[in-house]
């Protein structure tokens, strides 16, 4: 039987587990390509001259975030033989709003990708408990084991703070600079997610399946 396309439920005794340093890999590395080529965009023009018909360092990182996104997620389907979803959903607006970017030749498409990412992500995790369905598993399930209560809480909590960061990028790009802008996507997202993530450890210790945790209790 073929696998399918899509990455399979946690609970699915044929989920394959990526190995959390790659998926962490695959995940960054479309967003440091993004930062790189607009710091160093006049530099890769110059290297490059075909990129100098883009327009400019905020298209050049545009068009290489849009290829790095592709790549990352063609890595995932050589590893795993399926798509992750979360990434691939974020892949989807890469390419969507890439694409208006560079047509209409206007930053402002894919300076509203997290915007929309965000949000998508919240209305899921928000709309997936509306339904009984504590979606969070396909994140998290191959670092935490957690009971159902736990899974409802944690995803409550991620749906709260994916509105919140939609509502923060849209605050900075439309307040500051692009560099300003590119700066904090990519070193204030990454120190503020990590504290939140560290701010839920006492739920998932207290809900917690597996034995290590729950030695700490």
């Amino acid at each position: 039987m073929n696998e399918p396309i899509l990455e399979r439920d946690p609970s699915d005794p044929k989920h394959k587990e990526v190995n959390p340093v790659l998926k962490l890999a695959l995940e960054l590395g479309p967003l440091i390509v993004f930062f790189f080529a607009n710091a160093r965009g006049e530099w890769l023009m110059e290297k490059v001259p075909a990129l100098a018909s883009l327009g400019g360092p905020i298209f050049v990182a545009t068009a290489l975030f849009m290829i790095a996104t592709a790549i990352a997620l063609l890595v995932s389907w050589f590893v795993m033989r399926s798509l992750p979803i979360m990434p691939l959903v974020s892949g989807v607006v890469v390419f969507v709003f890439g694409a208006l970017t560079l047509f209409l030749h206007n930053d402002v498409f894919i300076k509203m990708k997290p915007t929309i990412v965000n949000a998508l992500f919240a209305a899921v995790l928000l709309g997936g408990l509306a339904f009984g369905k504590s979606l969070l598993g396909y994140v998290f399930e191959s670092a935490f084991h957690l009971d159902a209560e736990g899974w409802k809480k944690l995803t409550f909590r991620w749906g709260l703070f994916f509105l919140f960061l939609a509502l923060v990028n849209e605050v900075v790009w439309r307040s500051f600079s692009t560099d300003t802008w590119i700066a904090f996507k990519v070193w204030g997202i990454m120190p503020i997610t990590l504290i939140f993530t560290f701010s839920q450890m006492p739920l998932i210790m207290r809900h917690s399946l597996d034995d290590r945790f729950g030695k700490l209790k």
